[in-house]
């Protein structure tokens, strides 16, 4: 018998960081009834990219009272680096931990924001859940859905708070941590020997690679 629209719980999943060079990938899930959906909408919740970190912050609040449940995971900058090692990309380690939220949150459905290739992400999910979940997976989910929207608002907020704290751990002003921030590279590129600095920087990334090489031109000129 088909459950209830009051009974069918409803999950998103989306992340924040990932192409990011300082720093967690976050990936966060959120659950719902189904017939609190609507509430998502009416509290204003939208895609974490198109909000001020003030409304941010007061929706991280008001989502986290109104969901059923909700789970957050973080890939460190390690983990991403050592993908390649354990024969995984980051398409995989991504929906490894996708698999580890529904497993926790055991939706009836979810709907998945995908980074591209929705089929075969889809396949990769699959491959790592424990639960029957139906998957609606999407690029750009966060942007059509709002309890998707609700999730990238949580993996939004606490990733700046994790760049925050590595920027206090280390004394270093990192920006946001992506490698379009001037911010972040300058504050990468003058710091390479903070050892605290170096365990958040993601060294796979042709970023870091360009950043050692372009030190290592400036000795050599030097010298």
């Amino acid at each position: 018998m088909a459950k209830k629209t009051s009974d069918v719980l409803v999950a998103g999943v989306d992340e924040a960081g990932r192409g990011s060079f300082v720093g967690p990938l976050v990936m966060a899930g959120v659950s719902v009834y189904e017939k609190n959906l609507g509430k998502l909408r009416e509290l204003g919740v939208k895609d974490s990219k198109l909000l001020t970190p003030k409304k941010r912050k007061e929706l991280e609040r008001k989502i986290k009272k109104l969901v059923k449940g909700y789970e957050i995971i973080k890939i460190t900058p390690h983990e991403i680096d050592n993908r390649t090692e354990v024969g995984t990309n980051l398409n995989i380690l991504e929906a490894m931990k996708i698999a580890d939220i529904l497993n926790k949150l055991n939706p009836d459905i979810a709907f998945i924001d995908s980074p591209g290739g929705k089929k075969k992400f889809e396949n990769h999910i699959k491959m790592y859940t424990d639960v029957e979940s139906e998957l609606i997976v999407e690029y750009k989910a966060d942007m059509n859905y709002p309890i998707v929207a609700a999730a990238s608002i949580l993996a939004k907020q606490e990733r700046d708070r994790d760049v925050k704290k590595i920027e206090r751990e280390t004394g270093v002003k990192l920006g946001v941590g992506y490698p379009h921030d001037e911010r972040t590279i300058n504050g990468v590129k003058n710091n390479l020997k903070n050892g605290k600095l170096k365990k958040h920087i993601r060294k796979s990334w042709i970023t870091y690679e360009n950043i050692v090489k372009e030190k290592e031109q400036k000795k050599l000129a030097d010298w």
